[in-house]
């Protein structure tokens, strides 16, 4: 009974968690154990008998706000590339429970084409949105939202705010019949620094509401609310997740950005409550729980979603994922910020891409062009790792990086390096054979959160 005196008022405990995802490759689901042991002599443990149930879990105001049917606070998070399908989006909201289809990396008239699909699949008021990810087609994705009325957003990646994000916000304010500034355009920022929580908590810059009601993109009246209402509805804590990870530890980072919330809630009085979710290794019965135990408003599932039936990725991979245990992940160089030694957690098991990707680090940052690579390596290189020559790898990595901004690293000492190929982020298509070798020189992003429950 200690932890249940633990949760905030209106989070609980629950015996009876069964999914956290769309349905699974394998139709196989086992009840979870209670937490809380029951009394000797009764049948039904504690939080069984004091009515405590999966729909008890998480924030009401959550569930109010996205109009989910069950009261499920879970969410499935979006993955690049369409990953977080439009089939998955769609299947969701018809039990009643958010996701994000994930545009992030796809052309923005496939993101289009995605939305209509989910709109036209979904009856009004059935829960869905569309990610915003940094860096990938964000002012065209904006517009896109805006055009079909999407109201809801995840916003990943993002180290401070945006022309894009803020006009999302902004073009969404009105006056509700109370007097108040109502948002209807919601942001759940996932992140994993107190700076960027600190972003998301204010009301948007100053400097760029101006810059925009300049361009005509908001009304001078949405610039005069947007000082009542912070940038997110909702921040998602992202632990150590699968893909870019800052590898955080839940149990200290969720209370510090908690309080953080508390402090910003109480500094620029909002009228409506921040919520404080959790992501990042959710993948048990026991681990969801667990992130309730910690006090958050709602739970976001990513990776674990790639083995559902419902999912962009291919069936290869979903086998290969179906397999994992929590010991068979690892770190990697993350290819789009390949210079600055940012990582990634990827299925290392059966895989080269770990290992490989590693000591192409380890080559960057000891030697200053790939003249300087000896002979030996330079041949396990070429023969193992690219099946090409290193000049063939120079000039590709030359031509993508004549693209980028003057004085970018990338045009400098990467050019010199082929530090492209460590951007091995992509999944197999759906069309690989089930034995295709290719598989194992592929970068799968994937967290230790074992699907073994499904």
């Amino acid at each position: 009974m200690i932890i249940k005196a633990a949760l905030p008022h209106d989070t609980s405990l629950s015996s009876d968690l069964k999914e956290v995802a769309p349905a699974a490759v394998s139709p196989a689901k086992v009840r979870a154990e209670p937490l809380i042991a029951a009394s000797p002599g009764t049948l039904e443990p504690p939080a069984r008998q004091a009515g405590i149930s999966a729909t008890s879990l998480g924030s009401r105001h959550f569930k109010a706000d996205y109009q989910v049917q069950y009261a499920y606070a879970y969410v499935a998070g979006a993955m690049v590339h369409g990953i977080a399908s439009a089939v998955m989006v769609i299947r969701m909201g018809r039990a009643g429970m958010l996701s994000f289809f994930g545009s992030g990396g796809l052309a923005p008239s496939a993101v289009e084409q995605a939305i209509v699909q989910i709109q036209q699949a979904l009856q009004p008021g059935q829960p869905y949105g569309a990610n915003l990810l940094n860096g990938s087609h964000e002012e065209a994705n904006v517009a896109l939202f805006l055009k079909h009325g999407v109201r809801n957003t995840g916003a990943s990646a993002y180290l401070q705010m945006t022309s894009g994000l803020v006009r999302y916000r902004l073009c969404g304010l009105k006056r509700a019949g109370d007097g108040s500034v109502l948002a209807r355009n919601r942001i759940m920022a996932k992140l994993s620094r107190p700076e960027i929580a600190a972003a998301f908590l204010h009301p948007a810059p100053e400097r760029i509401v101006r810059r925009l009601r300049e361009q005509g993109l908001v009304s001078a009246q949405q610039a005069e609310w947007s000082t009542q209402v912070p940038m997110a509805d909702d921040i998602c804590v992202e632990a150590d997740s699968g893909g870019h990870t800052d590898r955080g530890v839940a149990a200290t980072l969720l209370p510090a950005i908690q309080r953080q919330r508390d402090a910003a809630m109480a500094a620029h009085a909002y009228r409506k409550p921040i919520r404080v979710g959790c992501a990042g290794g959710i993948g048990i019965p026991e681990a969801v729980a667990a992130a309730f135990v910690l006090g958050v408003d709602f739970i976001l599932t990513g990776s674990i979603n790639q083995c559902t039936v419902e999912a962009g990725s291919s069936e290869l991979v979903k086998d290969r994922l179906q397999e994992l245990q929590v010991q068979d992940t690892d770190y990697a160089p993350a290819g789009d910020m390949f210079e600055i030694g940012a990582r990634v957690q990827v299925l290392k098991r059966g895989l080269f891409f770990p290992v490989r990707a590693n000591k192409l680090y380890e080559l960057y940052r000891s030697v200053d062009s790939i003249e300087q690579i000896d002979p030996g390596t330079a041949r396990m290189i070429q023969e193992k790792y690219f099946q090409r020559s290193l000049a063939e790898v120079y000039g590709t990595a030359d031509a993508v990086s004549a693209t980028l901004p003057p004085g970018s690293d990338r045009r400098t000492r990467s050019a010199q390096w082929p530090w492209h190929r460590a951007d091995r982020r992509t999944r197999c298509p759906g069309g690989i054979p089930r034995t295709h070798p290719a598989i194992v020189s592929e970068s799968l992003h994937q967290s230790p959160s074992a699907p073994r429950f499904l």
